[in-house]
């Protein structure tokens, strides 16, 4: 089907133009081997709009000090810079309080913040699933190497949904913590995490959401999910790098001992003994990411001034798109088809390995990833090495997905 005919037939979504914030992402807006850059590796990393390079531009130019304790006027302007911007993160997710905000390096830091904090012991058990990012594998195989924690998986469909009726039967009295993605990188399956958290809870058993793939696509309240820890790293929500946050119930947070130790996550030091501060400052040791953090206000600030809702309906509606071209090109396999996705496709092209197809893609200006995408267990499930993922925000273009099709229909003619 030309693509005129597939655009007829799924109209875009009323009340959002991509050409409006485009402008907004100085990135965006540049050659790669003569082609204009599509960029569609969003999964991976998400591009930052101007008002978060600016920000960030403003703080070392202007108020660059660290925070806390000292009292002149360019550390205080970064510490209600630095605090504010957790409130704003407590906001984004509806917590209770700021003190159920800590800022940490990335998910993955969170992630493993959470697992040495549990104080597991050997029997102790963990789910997991099938369709894990490695940040929510290792952190806790490293547990069961080192203390015998226990892993189970809960399996997927071969669709990429969650095998849900299997999950209680993995719970025992030995479970610890449910730990679960909830979008995943590779197949953009949504996981019904509130029903997760509905059967876990009524074993009286926390759960750990991994939100890195959702912040960027939908809103989240952490409170109407009723999740123990929910966690998401600021780059991937057109935010910077270096940046993540971890939310956690104030009860849950109380009862996690220090990760690291140093200063400004202590209340008092001396040779016999140290008392440690209250969360979230118990988890920050040393200077924080200051200009992360008001980096990632920024990024709120930016996502917040948006019609999220009309941006998610306009990624709902190029995704549909996507998945209709793709599956023109012959030879092409989706890997993956949930109805409750986000707009991330990963597919497989028989003859052509992941990387040559990103290779050829790039020579005609189009970035996607290809690879295992941190999720080798996931590959092993689908019987196949590596993907290529496009995976699209809303500031993606049909014309970008066409230009996708018609690389991978270039691919195919060049590799088989």
């Amino acid at each position: 089907m030309r693509p005129e005919a597939v655009a007829e037939k799924i109209a875009p979504a009323p009340g959002w133009d991509p050409h409006a914030v485009r402008g907004d992402f100085p990135a965006l807006d540049q050659e790669v081997r003569g082609a204009p850059l599509a960029y569609l590796d969003n999964a991976a990393t998400t591009q930052k709009p101007r008002s978060v390079i600016a920000a960030i531009d403003h703080y070392y130019r202007y108020d660059n000090a660290n925070v806390h304790r000292a009292v002149h006027a360019l550390s205080a302007r970064a510490t209600a810079a630095y605090e504010g911007a957790r409130t704003k993160a407590a906001r984004f997710l509806n917590a209770r309080s700021a003190a159920e905000i800590v800022f940490l390096r990335s998910t993955t830091e969170a992630i493993n913040l959470v697992a040495n904090g549990l104080r597991l012991r050997e029997g102790d058990e963990v789910v997991l699933t099938h369709m894990e990012h490695h940040a929510n594998i290792v952190p806790w195989q490293l547990l069961q190497q080192r203390c015998g924690v226990v892993l189970r998986v809960l399996p997927i469909s071969h669709r990429g949904e969650l095998e849900l009726d299997g999950l209680e039967a993995l719970f025992s009295e030995r479970t610890r913590l449910v730990s679960l993605t909830h979008v995943s990188n590779v197949l953009g399956t949504v996981n019904p995490v509130a029903e997760v958290i509905r059967r876990a809870h009524r074993h009286a058993i926390p759960v750990l959401i991994d939100g890195a793939q959702a912040v960027p696509h939908m809103e989240v309240d952490v409170q109407a999910l009723g999740c123990d820890f929910y966690c998401f790293s600021a780059h991937k929500l057109f935010g910077p790098t270096g940046i993540g946050v971890l939310y956690g119930k104030a009860e849950r947070l109380a009862a996690l001992p220090p990760y690291q130790g140093g200063g400004e996550m202590i209340r008092r030091v001396s040779f016999e003994k140290s008392e440690f501060a209250d969360p979230p400052q118990r988890f920050e040791a040393g200077t924080p990411h200051i200009a992360g953090a008001v980096g990632l206000a920024a990024a709120i600030d930016y996502l917040e001034g948006l019609d999220r809702a009309a941006a998610a309906e306009y990624e709902r509606g190029l995704l549909e798109y996507a998945t209709e071209r793709l599956h023109e090109v012959p030879g092409l396999r989706i890997v993956g088809e949930s109805p409750h996705k986000i707009a991330v496709v990963s597919f497989v092209m028989d003859g052509v390995h992941a990387h040559d197809i990103g290779t050829v893609l790039d020579h005609k200006g189009v970035a996607v990833r290809a690879g295992h995408h941190c999720a080798m267990p996931l590959m092993d499930f689908y019987g196949v090495s590596a993907t290529a993922r496009a995976s699209l925000a809303f500031y993606n273009t049909r014309e970008e997905v066409d230009r996708l099709v018609e690389g991978l229909q270039l691919a195919r003619e060049i590799l088989t």
